[in-house]
């Protein structure tokens, strides 16, 4: 079975926390804050100027994600793959 992230919106900190409460036995459970703060990708200054922006598409591979955070307040991913949090105490370095 794969791991569970739930995203917590930052204006939702009472069901952060209460997710945490709620989870904290689960090991196969990752509960987090939202960090994305804006748009980070900058406007072209005109048509003139097509560079100034150079990714063509964007990168978030689960734009439901964002849908779930605006209406739910969270949104739950199913993880396939070990998350880089799951491997933090591997000491094979």
């Amino acid at each position: 079975m794969g791991q569970l992230l739930f995203v917590v919106s930052r204006e939702a900190i009472k069901r952060y926390q209460d997710f945490k409460r709620a989870f904290s036995d689960q090991e196969s459970v990752e509960i987090i804050l939202d960090r994305r703060v804006g748009q980070r990708r900058r406007a072209a200054a005109g048509p003139s100027d097509p560079g100034s922006d150079r990714r063509h598409a964007d990168r978030r591979a689960r734009p439901d994600v964002d849908s779930d955070l605006s209406s739910l307040g969270y949104s739950v991913v199913r993880l396939t793959k070990p998350a880089r949090f799951a491997s933090s105490s591997n000491t094979n370095r």
